[in-house]
């Protein structure tokens, strides 16, 4: 066996084990993933056992053998090739569970060392899974690292917002490097969705409370749009507003909204507002109207480095072959495979370069 089939061995091992730990949990709660649970979640709040449990299941379907090999096997000749080991140094961001996992997979499959530096809020999920990766493969236990501080490093892959990306370039700059800015997700509707695919457009807004850089934070609409259709649609994740820290953030924006007199609209848990800008606060949905397919392209291209996705019918750009890469079916927003690298940009590629 070579490496690579190696590799993808053990990635589907660890799919199944994280599997396996869901159903153990789902039949009779184990100590083991409920402190991790509660532990995560009294680090961060807006990690809940649920948001946790989504991010774990999409892993799961993330490492099924089919989804590994068609994702492994494109980098077969430098993976069974002798490469000198490298220090690759990752910055995790914190904003959604597990945001870091595909970059610890990826240095760790291209055969180097991980050294993780994770965000504030944020310690306890990825060196969880770290320990279970080492369970069914101990030699990892030397190649991965978590470190309050970068030092020693070949390379660095480094994930935050638009501010944070300037002080990645600064200190980071004389290294081989991916560095991530702000990007989001947006929704294109024609007006005739059914309720299940506005269902699903109300999974790609409001899974992780709307933080991730995939979720929906604006949707394009035809002029004249009727929003009572995604409000009753919407209805199902009303008990968003149940959580304290989402329930400060709508009732912060609408009261500013009222003060400023902001018009929008509201539904007792999302706000919506016409606005220019792609993103969007926590608990608010932007959107902006159309009238015409040329003048909806022109606009989205004009955009296209704050996107990470569009969340559409898949038909829709057809004749634009930059935004159809990125165009998703509705509810897929949160599901990324394992090729669907995050700003475009293939970090195993990268990293089999250096």
């Amino acid at each position: 066996m070579n490496k690579v089939d190696d590799r993808i061995k053990t990635w589907v091992q660890f799919g199944q084990m994280i599997s396996s730990k869901i159903e153990k949990y789902n039949s009779v709660p184990d100590n083991e993933l409920f402190n991790i649970f509660n532990n995560a979640r009294i680090e961060n709040p807006w990690f809940t056992e649920n948001n946790v449990l989504i991010a774990l299941r999409n892993w799961v379907i993330t490492l099924e053998q089919c989804n590994v090999e068609k994702w492994a096997l494109k980098y077969s000749d430098y993976i069974n090739a002798n490469r000198k080991q490298l220090n690759i140094a990752v910055v995790n961001a914190g904003n959604i569970p597990f945001a870091g996992l595909h970059d610890f997979i990826s240095v760790l499959f291209c055969g180097f060392n991980y050294i993780g530096k994770n965000a504030t809020g944020d310690s306890i999920l990825l060196p969880y899974i770290a320990s279970l990766l080492c369970s069914i493969e101990p030699s990892f236990n030397d190649q991965i690292h978590f470190v309050s501080k970068l030092e020693t490093m070949d390379a660095v892959i480094a994930t935050g917002n638009n501010n944070s990306a300037r002080y990645f370039e600064y200190y980071f700059g004389k290294y081989p490097h991916i560095i991530r800015k702000n990007r989001n997700g947006i929704g294109v509707l024609n007006g005739n969705e059914s309720a299940n695919q506005l269902h699903s457009l109300g999974k790609d807004i409001f899974t992780y409370f709307g933080l991730g850089c995939r979720n929906v934070s604006k949707i394009y609409v035809p002029e004249g749009y009727d929003f009572n259709k995604i409000f009753e649609v919407f209805e199902d994740f009303k008990d968003l507003i149940m959580h304290n820290k989402y329930m400060n953030n709508f009732d912060y924006n609408n009261s500013v909204f009222l003060l400023k007199k902001i018009p929008f609209l509201q539904n007792g848990f999302l706000i919506v507002r016409n606005e220019n800008q792609i993103a969007s606060p926590v608990s608010v949905l932007h959107y902006e109207e159309y009238n015409c397919h040329y003048d909806l392209l022109k606009s989205l291209n004009n955009s296209i480095t704050q996107l990470q996705c569009i969340v559409s019918e898949e038909i829709i750009f057809k004749e634009d072959k930059q935004l159809e890469k990125i165009t998703i079916d509705f509810g897929k927003a949160q599901s990324p495979a394992l090729w669907d690298y995050a700003d475009g940009v293939d970090t195993v590629e990268f990293l089999c370069k250096i």
